[in-house]
């Protein structure tokens, strides 16, 4: 180690993605600080979040072996075996079934103050964590050797990498002088729990509406969490509207699949964006998570994606640790960077191409796109090809 880097890995950010960075990073033998401006929020058993994660299987085995899915599960995580997707023109559905992929389940619904607060309480069990909280990064100065972040309490961190995973309007990605061009769909994502006539049978259910698409998640309590994609003046009338009314319109929207929903909790509705950085690295500087991502919340990946920035990250610094190498070398994060921007700029455009086909009432996206589905689920490979792919499997 650089005597100038006390630190090798210096983490800006304790939300999901940076808490599960800093986790890892200490579990593999690194010196680790992780910065955070300010302490999370603690998960309320009796207040559910309303903010959830479709959890996919292959973060699941990553926060196993952190040692923390065991918690994440015991407290709240509802395992879903089934995904069932159509589209409200009509045609074929298209769906996903835990037993015909041989899987015990397709993947959880998590609540994201759970697993942030998880992480953020194993990091503070973990001795080779530094945490600084609370703390902001107000200056980054960078050398071949080392970056340092110097916090508002005037203390100076080096380290021979540092990981900003500080969200979308990341102040570390400023300071790197990375860009991050931001396109506003127009759309607010309404969510809320609400209670059906029906159970929902541990399924995971998207309706695809010319205003965008309609999932009702399912949750511990048999409840449903829902994320109903909407022009922004649609999600605003029905934020204001009335619970009777509310009710009313979300059960004829989702074709009262489940009946008549016959509660709903508070509701939130939060703006719509693609946010992709230019580059992930800027010298010894790497970006994670929403802070080098944001994309179209219609397949729940966003915290999926992140984790995978981990995951691919904990590979590099493991290579260099096995070669006795530098594990913030150029070299090694471009290789980094290649992949997981790859696969991040493919997963938003893709989700983007998905929402403009599905949520317009055009003659023939509308004519095509229900076949499409149904053609999908008569082809039982490609079924699994699109499970395993959402699933990291």
């Amino acid at each position: 180690m650089n005597r100038r880097a006390p630190y090798d890995l210096v983490v800006v950010g304790a939300g999901i993605v940076g808490s599960a960075a800093a986790l890892a990073a200490a579990r593999d033998g690194l010196k680790v600080a992780l910065v955070e401006a300010r302490e999370p929020a603690r998960w309320q058993q009796d207040e559910p979040d309303l903010r959830v994660v479709a959890f996919a299987p292959d973060n699941a085995a990553l926060l196993d072996d952190l040692g923390v899915w065991t918690g994440v599960r015991e407290a709240r995580a509802q395992p879903y075996r089934r995904m069932r997707v159509w589209d409200a023109a009509g045609g074929g559905e298209l769906c996903f079934d835990a037993d015909a992929l041989g899987r015990p389940a397709l993947g959880h619904i998590i609540e994201n103050t759970l697993l942030a607060d998880r992480l953020w309480a194993a990091c503070g069990r973990e001795p080779g964590i530094h945490r600084h909280c609370p703390a902001k990064v107000e200056a980054l100065a960078q050398d071949e050797h080392s970056a340092a972040v110097t916090l508002s309490d005037g203390s100076v961190l080096h380290g021979r990498l540092v990981l900003g995973a500080d969200g979308a309007s990341s102040g570390l990605r400023a300071l790197a002088g990375l860009e991050a061009p931001l396109h506003d769909y127009g759309q607010r994502g309404l969510v809320a729990y609400v209670g059906t006539e029906l159970p929902h049978e541990d399924t995971a259910w998207q309706r695809f509406l010319p205003t965008g698409p309609l999932a009702f998640l399912p949750f511990t309590d048999g409840r449903c969490s829902i994320v109903w994609t909407l022009p922004e003046d649609e999600a605003q009338r029905l934020l204001e509207a009335d619970e009777e009314s509310f009710r009313r319109e979300l059960t004829r929207a989702f074709d009262a699949r489940l009946g008549e929903v016959v509660s709903v909790s508070a509701r939130a509705a939060f703006p719509l964006r693609r946010q992709l950085a230019s580059a992930y690295v800027a010298g010894r500087v790497a970006l994670a998570g929403d802070a080098a991502h944001v994309v179209h919340p219609l397949a729940g990946q966003g915290v999926n994606l992140g984790l995978r920035d981990v995951a691919g990250l904990r590979e590099t610094w493991r290579k260099a640790q096995a070669a006795h190498a530098d594990l913030g070398a150029q070299h090694r994060l471009a290789r980094w960077e290649r992949t997981r921007r790859s696969e991040n700029t493919l997963a938003a455009y893709s989700f983007e191409a998905i929402n403009r086909a599905f949520s317009n009432d055009a003659m023939l996206p509308t004519l095509l796109r229900g076949h499409a589905l149904g053609l999908a689920n008569r082809l039982p490979p490609l079924t699994r090809l699109l499970w395993e792919r959402a699933a990291g499997v």
